[in-house]
């Protein structure tokens, strides 16, 4: 399975949370439930900031 981690930062309260970039269902963030990912079929979309990518794949 290829597929990237990524550490997005939470638009809403600044919490970094670790995302798969081919996330099969959403995302949320674990402080305050802001979706941080959306499952499209491929690449999951992400709506919060890339902070950096934690194992590209």
């Amino acid at each position: 399975m290829a597929g990237s981690f990524y550490t997005v930062a939470c638009p809403d309260c600044e919490n970094e949370q670790i995302v798969f970039g081919k996330a099969a269902s959403e995302v949320a963030c674990a402080v305050c439930g802001h979706t941080l990912a959306v499952p499209t079929g491929g690449k999951a979309q992400i709506e919060g900031e890339v902070v950096e990518t934690v194992e590209a794949r």
